[in-house]
């Protein structure tokens, strides 16, 4: 049993918000080459953002409410989708036991797939999920313009990853954050 119902949030997002951080994707992409191109999406992303994880800890309150849950956060990673981006069905490691997926600016549609149904976000508008439960994926290959898209994960408080607060394990262990189960026992057996 997946740890909440997926669902969309209308208006994760204000206005005001959006217009911060379409602007700051902006200067990032185009200014900051500090990205790295994501294994799973061969699209920029970036992880432990510090803009997007002050925004992963104001937005707590929002995700406990519509998640019906007392959450730690764990971090926060946000992607740049470029023509030829791909994001295939996967589940999410256990700092992603709940979800949020937000759009930030989009040029074009590419719906987000959870469990085998399709929802297209608005910008400001975002789904909740459970990351580590329920699978979810992108159709096909992107074609459009450009799609800025951030992931905001936390874990139940009184659930079974609580060690995964402030990806406190990740940062304890080496683990990257793209990190699958698959990709460590992968490493695991080249050794």
């Amino acid at each position: 049993m997946a740890a909440v119902d997926y669902k969309i949030i209308k208006n994760f997002f204000t206005k005001e918000e959006l217009e911060i951080l379409d602007k700051y994707c902006y200067n990032k992409l185009d200014t900051n080459k500090d990205y790295k191109i994501d294994h799973d999406s061969f699209s920029p992303a970036w992880y432990d953002d510090p803009l997007m994880n002050g925004i992963l800890d104001i937005k707590l309150p929002l995700v406990e409410k519509e998640s019906n849950l007392k959450l730690f956060p764990t971090y926060a990673y946000w992607r740049y989708y470029v023509f030829g981006g791909i994001l295939s069905k996967h589940t999410d490691r256990p700092a992603c036991e709940i979800s949020v997926s937000a759009c930030i600016k989009k040029h074009d549609n590419w719906p987000l797939v959870i469990e085998g149904e399709s929802f297209e976000l608005e910008e400001g508008d975002a789904l909740l999920y459970a990351g580590c439960d329920q699978k979810h994926w992108r159709p096909g290959v992107y074609k459009g313009e450009g799609l800025a898209q951030v992931f905001f994960h936390y874990v139940n408080k009184n659930g079974s990853f609580t060690h995964h607060a402030y990806d406190k394990y990740r940062k304890a262990t080496g683990r990257k954050a793209t990190d699958t189960e698959e990709d460590l026992l992968i490493k695991k057996y080249k050794k």
